[in-house]
């Protein structure tokens, strides 16, 4: 089936999976960030958070798509 990741016998969309992936280098930049002093240049760190979040899952559903190819 294209466009489904299983997972253990739960089929996914590959958008789901995408965003655990994100999710997970999220949590990964954000302490990263945090020892780095990148948040005190931040106007609002949530929203800076969620822009980051969105960017990761492009990126990474654009290395999928290019892999695919």
């Amino acid at each position: 089936m294209t466009g489904q990741f299983d997972l253990y016998g739960v089929f996914l969309p590959w958008l789901s999976a995408l965003a655990m992936c994100a999710y997970g280098l999220l949590r990964v930049f954000i302490p990263v960030f945090g020892r780095l002093g990148l948040y005190s240049a931040v106007w609002h760190r949530s929203l800076f958070n969620l822009a980051l979040y969105i960017t990761l899952l492009g990126v990474l559903s654009a290395i999928l798509n290019w892999l695919q190819t």
